[in-house]
Formats: structure tokens, sequence, C-alpha cells
């Protein structure tokens, strides 16, 4: 088998570390994961592996293809839901999906597989999870950031704009952090304060409640669907696991709320909610049933229809579930 390296390093950098460092530096929680899925294995690796005339890139991904009864590929979860890594997968086109393979998608636990490495002797069978960012190793985002961009003090403000603290630099914090704030006031009713906000521009961080976190709606006008496009092919998605003809509300009219899950982090609980499409340019709003807390614009936001992958925005728009008198009391 003809082994084959090539170097995207450049391109990594320009698409996955730039944008890191463009989002942080505007204030947004970018997820780097994402951008590499789409960018690089998904898009620089694959249209090298075409050229080649190779048919697929096949990854470690716990995550499942299937093909629906008109033969058109749809993205799932994994078997075992704890190793799912279906959300970082969300940004794959239907395109993308015909040339993908997910061998592990249907493992029942990853012990399987390490017990598999080992029996072959393969060096990685006992290999730690990662869990950090790939080029930040050592988990220091506030440290790499400063390095990179620089980092300078300025002021820890309340939602009224009174001046708590100071902190060495802004991009270093994201939305909903709780530690390393560095206040000199206590609340008045002893509870912590949260960041809400990070304004780049002046150099402010604002913290408040945790209530003040809940998130009641969020909508992105940078969306895409993960396989066929269920709006423009006029296919609608049902509430079960694949492609069907459900009695209402579905995602082949998209102007109408329909009903799925969304999930905003990698490891988080998938949320019940309802979706839609909405303007032009269009914009993917969803409202979950229950608010969200602590989300940041610049994260990515995965839609779920049972256990498919639907589609994915990258959040530009939040709007509080709490008002701002009733968060600060």
């Amino acid at each position: 088998i003809p082994y084959y390296v090539w170097d995207f390093s450049e391109r990594f950098k320009t698409d996955v570390v730039d944008d890191f460092i463009a989002e942080y530096s505007a204030g947004r929680t970018p997820n780097p994961c994402m951008r590499c899925n789409e960018r690089i294995k998904f898009a620089a690796l694959l249209e090298k592996a075409i050229a080649l005339g190779f048919d697929a890139v096949a990854t470690g991904h716990y995550a499942s293809i299937r093909t629906d009864e008109e033969g058109n590929r749809e993205l799932h979860r994994a078997a075992d839901w704890a190793k799912d890594q279906s959300y970082v997968l969300g940004v794959l086109t239907a395109q993308q999906l015909a040339h993908s393979m997910f061998p592990l998608g249907s493992t029942p636990s990853k012990a399987e597989v390490r017990a598999e490495a080992a029996a072959r002797g393969f060096s990685v069978a006992t290999k730690p999870d990662s869990h950090d960012i790939c080029f930040i190793p050592d988990g220091d985002t506030r440290g790499w950031l400063a390095d990179k961009v620089g980092a300078e003090p300025g002021a820890i403000l309340d939602r009224d704009g009174r001046m708590l603290g100071q902190h060495d630099g802004a991009l270093g914090f994201t939305v909903g952090q709780r530690k390393g704030l560095n206040v000199g006031y206590p609340t008045d009713d002893g509870m912590p304060r949260f960041v809400l906000e990070i304004r780049p521009k002046t150099n402010e961080v604002v913290v408040g409640p945790r209530a003040a976190l809940a998130i009641a709606e969020l909508s992105g006008v940078n969306f895409s669907w993960a396989g066929l496009d269920p709006v423009a092919s006029g296919i609608a998605v049902s509430s079960g696991v694949s492609a069907g003809t459900p009695p209402s509300n579905t995602a082949a009219d998209a102007t109408e709320p329909f009903e799925c899950h969304v999930q905003v982090r990698a490891h988080s609980e998938p949320v019940p909610a309802t979706a839609r499409l909405v303007g032009e340019p269009r914009e993917l709003v969803i409202t979950p049933r229950e608010p969200i807390i602590g989300l940041s614009t610049g994260q990515t936001a995965v839609i779920y229809v049972g256990t498919r992958v639907l589609g994915q925005c990258t959040v530009d728009r939040t709007v509080s579930a709490v008002p701002v008198e009733a968060a600060a009391g």
C-alpha cells in the first residue's frame, strides 16, 4: 500500500489557528476542531485523496453514516453515545459525507478498540484520550493567546458599568467562566459572578449572576446541512432516525419551526428545541425548550433529529432568557 505524507501546516495555520486567534480577538469563542474537520481533514486532505483516485477519507471519529431509501447519505450518532463525536462532524456537507468513512461508528465501546489495538501490538493502544486543543497542548489558552496577540490590563465591570476590578487581558476569558476573576467587591447576595460578555474593542470584561447566562434563542447566518439540503430538496425529516414523511413541522418547510434537539458543545447534553429559517440572507434560528446556560457567539450549534445530524450554525446572535433587572435581582 503506497504511503503518502503531505504538509498541510500552512493551510492549517491559516484556516484553523489564524481563525482561532481572529475569533477570540473579536470576543467570540471558536471551536478549532470544527474548522479542522471542515477545512483540513475533509477538504484539503479529501481533495488530495480524490486526486489520487481514492474513494474516501477514513477517520477514527465515533459517528455513523447511514443511507436512506433514495441513496442519500446521512450522518448519525455513534453506537456508544459516551464517545459520540458526531457534533464535531456537523459541518460536513453532502459531498464530503459521500467520501467519508467512520469504521468505529458501530463499535459498542472504545475499550474494544483498545483491546484489539493491544492484541495487534499497536503502541497507541494505551494512549490517553486527548481533550486539549492540539496546537495548545498544555491547555493554557490564555497564555497562548497572550503570547500571540499580546495582553493588556483592562476593567472588569458589572452589568451597570461599575468597575469591580482589573484583568490581565480580555482575550483570555470566555462567556460563562467563573474562575480567575479578579473582582474586589463581593456580591450583595454572596453568589458568585460569571463572565457575561467580552468587549475586545474597549478591553473590558462584563460579569454578573449565573441567571444572566440563560439563553432563550440563538441564531447564525453561517449554517450548513449535514448531507442533503432538506429545504432545497423538499425531503422531509422525521423525528425518527432517518428520512421519512412526518405529519407536520418538517425541515422541508424550514421557514416554519420544526422539532429538533440542539447541542452547543462537544460533550454537552442535547436540548429539545425548535428551529426555523428566517430572513434574507437566510438565518438559522434555534429556540431551546429550556434556556441554555453560558453560550457565547462563535460557538457551534448542531441540530439533531433523532440520532441524525441535520445541520449546524456558528452562533452570531443570542437572546437572553432573563431581563437585566430580574438577573440582577
